[in-house]
């Protein structure tokens, strides 16, 4: 997923707050659903970041041209994890790893169905 770098993304230097990278990697993963109709909010339940670690490596600025890719780690029963990387041109300038895990709308823990599993596969 491409995008823009926008005022609003930027500290008043003009460079990316960071923070806004998780959100640049929220957008992606959320992309990823929309591409296919979809939402990531699913019929018996959503994914929730359980652990995420960054690395920053360069930072981005106001106005610049940004690239998103994910990439699927690995799938555990209730829960996966992905690799996002963000690019300023050919230059990674941020990675971050996330695990995601499936919870119902009660907040609880749940096996992610053989349905799901497919759908995360074929998005990521």
């Amino acid at each position: 997923m491409k995008l823009r770098v926008y005022y609003e993304d930027t500290d008043t230097g003009g460079v990316v707050y960071h923070s806004n990278y998780l959100n640049f990697c929220e957008r992606a993963r959320s992309e990823a659903f929309f591409a296919k109709q979809l939402s990531p909010v699913l019929e018996h339940g959503h994914f929730v970041a359980r652990k995420v670690t960054a690395d920053y490596y360069s930072s981005a600025k106001l106005g610049d041209m940004l690239e998103i890719k994910t990439s699927l780690i690995s799938m555990k029963a209730a829960s996966f994890t992905l690799k996002q990387e963000i690019f300023k041109e050919e230059r990674k300038i941020f990675e971050l790893e996330i695990i995601l895990a499936f919870i119902d709308f009660d907040g609880k823990v749940q096996k992610i169905d053989p349905q799901t599993k497919e759908l995360i596969l074929s998005l990521f």
